[in-house]
């Protein structure tokens, strides 16, 4: 068993990390005045400068499979270059990639939506939550109704991460009552419907500076054919888009807690009171070496649920361990660096209380908190998984 990355993987992490120090860090400070504006944090121009630049240094397509000009580098160093680029709050996203369903399509469905996802010509989203279906997932209420060779869509969805920006969805409708309402996960189905069709999205504003969307669907009428997968079989897509999202959330928490504790260390060192640096009081020596801990415990457990997806090995009980453990100790991580900067921490002078905005969400969307600890427990009680098992 190895514990350490092999020189590929090492070399791929240097070589974004010094992407992310020299073309993302720098800027931050036109992130944060953009957003007190209320400005898109970076132009359309500006993403798509960096997203070339990051293109010629052969980072495109991260997973997408060679056949579609992506680089396959697996899940392994998806994880590892997520914490890195999750090391500052510049938004940014290497290009090349479609949402993993999306390969899910037929041939006709990948020249119409895929391909032009991945070649950046459309933008996507995925629909799946609504009012009353948040965690319980298996309450959908949107309806498909077929007529002659459509389906017509009614329902809205919500809290859509891209909606408001994308050229089409792949949204979850139930398409039989009778077997949804006897076993939720039943009767559903997954279509891919063009903005174009007639559905509509609203901004909805957050605490933070993630912006989702609400979609509206009014008599969308979708042909036959932009059913994405097997007719009533949506929920096993959903269920796998949600999967893959899980873990990733835990390897966003693991860069930004490495970059702010970072930044609590190098402040603990320098802030002095009564004569001496706060570094040397035991009450800020403690903090930071729980976060430490947390950290590294953190970062193994991400590694070891994309390293187990990479071996073809079912991920999702350590994807959802991941994404509890990643998500709420981030939060912890993140309070405690903003309580060692005292009142600075809480001024927008720093970034710190944008990701503490930021970070608070990560123990919300992609499975609450309480659906991890409820995923966990079942999958144990149940003998689904046994302790141990992944070692």
């Amino acid at each position: 068993m190895d514990l350490r990355l092999n020189e590929e993987q090492r070399m791929v992490q240097q070589t974004i990390r010094r992407f992310v120090e020299k073309e993302l860090m720098p800027l931050e400070n036109e992130v944060l005045r953009n957003e007190l504006n209320g400005k898109p944090s970076l132009s359309e121009e500006k993403t798509n400068e960096l997203q070339k630049k990051a293109k010629q240094m052969g980072f495109w397509g991260i997973n997408t499979p060679e056949e579609y000009g992506g680089a396959n580098l697996g899940q392994m160093m998806l994880a590892l270059l997520t914490m890195e680029t999750s090391k500052t709050f510049v938004p940014f996203k290497f290009g090349g990639s479609a949402d993993n369903i999306l390969y899910r399509a037929n041939e006709t469905q990948k020249k119409q939506y895929l391909l032009p996802t991945i070649n950046g010509d459309k933008k996507s989203c995925f629909a799946m939550t609504e009012p009353g279906a948040g965690s319980d997932t298996q309450n959908i209420k949107m309806t498909a109704v077929k007529d002659g060779d459509e389906w017509v869509l009614n329902g809205e969805k919500t809290f859509i991460t891209g909606g408001n920006d994308a050229d089409f969805v792949m949204v979850i409708a139930v398409t039989d009552k009778e077997a949804h309402e006897a076993k939720g996960r039943h009767g559903v189905t997954c279509f891919i419907v063009d903005r174009s069709m007639g559905w509509t999205s609203q901004y909805i504003h957050t605490m933070g500076e993630w912006g989702p969307a609400s979609l509206f669907f009014e008599n969308v009428r979708v042909p036959e054919e932009n059913i994405l997968g097997d007719l009533h079989r949506g929920y096993d897509l959903g269920l796998e888009w949600i999967g893959f999202a899980r873990w990733i959330v835990g390897a966003r928490a693991v860069g930004a807690s490495e970059r702010l504790l970072n930044m609590a260390i190098d402040y603990a060192n320098d802030r002095t009171t009564f004569g001496k640096p706060i570094a040397t009081r035991q009450a800020i020596q403690w903090q930071i070496a729980d976060s430490a801990v947390e950290l590294e415990a953190a970062r193994w457990l991400v590694l070891n649920a994309a390293y187990t997806l990479d071996l073809g090995e079912d991920n999702r009980h350590l994807a959802s361990i991941a994404k509890l453990y990643g998500a709420t100790k981030g939060n912890d991580i993140i309070d405690r660096v903003l309580q060692i900067h005292g009142g600075m921490g809480y001024t927008r002078e720093l970034p710190i209380e944008r990701w503490y905005r930021e970070a608070r969400l990560w123990r919300i969307y992609d499975g609450t908190d309480e659906i991890q600890r409820l995923i966990i427990s079942r999958n144990l009680l149940k003998g689904h998984v046994k302790l141990g098992a992944h070692i």
